[in-house]
Parts: C-alpha cells; sequence; structure tokens
C-alpha cells in the first residue's frame, strides 16, 4: 500500500469522525503536541535540559537507563544532552540505539538529523527528513524543523 493512498484514507477517517490518535502517532511523544516525551520520569532531566544544564541531564538520564536499558526516550534525549556538549559520537551512539528500538521516533529523526547537519553530513540529514516524511502523516513540527534546518544549511553552504 502506498503512502499516498494512505494518506487518503487518514483524510477520510477523520472527515468520517473516526479517531486516528493510534495510527498517526510515529513516535517521540505521547500527545504528539509536546516537544518531548510525556513521562514523569523524564521530567527532571527534562527541567536540567530546558535549562541548558546538560552534564546534569546526562547524569539523570544515565541513572534511567541503568533502570531501563531499552528506553528510546531516555536514549533520545541523552542523544539530545551530548549533542548539546559537543560530544557527537555519544550523541550518535544514543540517537541510533533510540532508532533501533523504535525506527520513527520523531524527536530521535530530527535531533539526528540535526546532529547530521552540525557534522557536514547533508544526505544522511535528508535520509532522515524522508524518514519524518513518511511517520508524520499529516505533517509535524520535527519534521518542519528539520527541513527549515536543512534548508538554512544549504543556504549557509551555498547549495541553494
Amino acid at each position: 500500500m502506498n503512502v499516498t493512498f494512505l494518506r487518503l484514507c487518514l483524510c477520510a477517517m477523520l472527515v468520517l469522525g473516526l479517531s486516528t490518535a493510534a495510527v498517526a502517532d510515529g513516535g517521540g511523544s505521547s500527545s504528539g503536541n509536546n516537544a518531548w516525551e510525556d513521562s514523569s520520569k523524564l521530567k527532571p532531566a527534562q527541567d536540567v535540559i530546558a535549562l541548558g544544564d546538560y552534564n546534569t541531564a546526562i547524569e539523570k538520564l544515565t541513572a534511567l537507563r541503568r533502570e531501563d536499558p531499552k528506553d528510546p526516550d531516555v536514549l533520545n534525549l541523552l542523544g539530545f544532552s551530548y549533542r548539546k556538549l559537543g560530544d557527537f559520537d555519544n550523541a550518535l551512539r544514543n540517537y541510533e540505539a533510540a532508532l533501533a528500538l523504535k525506527p520513527k521516533h520523531l524527536n530521535a529523526n530530527e535531533y539526528l538529523g540535526e546532529l547530521y547537519l552540525q557534522t557536514g553530513r547533508l544526505d544522511k540529514a535528508q535520509e532522515r527528513l524522508a524518514v519524518l516524511d513518511d511517520a508524520c502523516f499529516f505533517g509535524c513540527k520535527q519534521y518542519t524543523k528539520l527541513k527549515q534546518a536543512i534548508k538554512a544549511y544549504k543556504q549557509d553552504k551555498g547549495l541553494q
């Protein structure tokens, strides 16, 4: 079944008033509206990330990872925190681990795309954008933000 057909079916379902929340949620947040994953266990790390204290966030997230090493949301936020500190190797490892568990994790795909742009790998960033395009049936903020970042990167590098 092609993506266009699936999107048309989903549009019809919306018009008929049927719920598509379970189908449309491609990962990254349970509500689809938050910049961060919805989880009370993540809140302490999210709070220090919001303050720019990525080292403390890594400490908190590492403790959570010990409790549940297969939580893609924890791995994604670890990747985010490492990336913000400029530790691209650890960021990449954590994003890849999150995506191995949940390939359509919206935030992990967006942030990995941003990492690729930071490391000069436009082709890989565009791959993440394609994954988000597929995962975000009717568009999502992660797709829009990565698309804008790619556009800015191309303009900066004179690649338009």
